[in-house]
């Protein structure tokens, strides 16, 4: 895999989607692991700092030995990492917005069992600002036209399939999402762009280093058939340009509007 930042204590690669992050009992017969993957490449032992989900692009982050691997834990735990991510989704969402949502917890085999953790719901947060519109004449649904948005996302908290399901909270569904999506439309981009991935991607992700706290940000390219998506949408990709700065959303609403494509 592409390696995006690499050094004594850490190293942060492109993930591929499709790919799992790590061994799991509801896959049991894959046998392609990003996990594994990476350790190959470098010839070590990785720990893994967070995860992707199968379906995801973009920034994955391994820990090189246990006190990074704790230092990274921590930062995650106590939601000092920032992340932004890009989607497209159903439906012509508000220009900017946040998702105040309670989610239900929600484990695998990878995490080992808590019996005395609690279920009940966690809160979180997801902000957003929409990119860029589109309304196709097709008459995908129940009406003559489908709307479709590209949107920046900004999760505030670290729920597992938190921007997935928070998108779907509000009836704005990520497209290719076959779990919390809608099949008709997931269809559709499969038969008209030949695209059955998640448009989903993890652009960037700012952290402390575990060695003196200084600031870290991590940057990945948009994956190549993600990239075509979005030309075939009319839409350029707003990736930044090299060595250019984010600006992160502000710490409260309202945020500012970016001008649409």
């Amino acid at each position: 895999m592409d390696i995006l930042y690499r050094d004594d204590r850490l190293v942060a690669v492109h993930k591929p989607a499709g790919l799992l992050t790590h061994r799991t009992m509801l896959d049991r017969h894959e046998t392609r692991f990003a996990l594994q993957q990476v350790r190959d490449q470098i010839g070590q032992r990785v720990y893994l700092a967070h995860r992707l989900d199968r379906g995801t692009s973009g920034v994955l982050l391994f820990a090189l030995d246990e006190e990074s691997a704790r230092h990274l834990g921590r930062q995650f735990e106590q939601g000092q990492v920032q992340k932004r991510y890009l989607a497209v989704v159903r439906g012509h969402p508000p220009a900017t917005g946040e998702i105040d949502h309670p989610l239900s917890r929600q484990r695998d085999d990878y995490e080992g069992a808590r019996p005395n953790s609690s279920q009940a719901a966690q809160p979180a947060l997801t902000r957003y600002r929409r990119l860029a519109t589109v309304e196709l004449p097709f008459a995908v649904d129940r009406y003559p036209t489908s709307r479709y948005a590209l949107l920046e996302l900004e999760p505030r908290t670290g729920r597992r399939h938190q921007l997935r399901r928070h998108l779907k909270h509000i009836a704005h569904p990520i497209i290719g999402d076959a779990t919390y999506g809608k099949g008709v439309h997931n269809r559709f981009f499969q038969q008209q762009f030949g695209c059955g991935r998640l448009l989903l991607a993890c652009l960037e992700m700012t952290l402390r280093h575990p060695d003196d706290d200084r600031p870290l940000r991590l940057q990945a390219p948009l994956a190549a058939d993600f990239a075509r998506l979005l030309a075939q949408l009319g839409w350029p990709p707003p990736v930044p340009a090299a060595g250019a700065p984010h600006d992160p959303m502000p710490a409260h609403l309202p945020l500012p509007g970016l001008a649409l494509f």
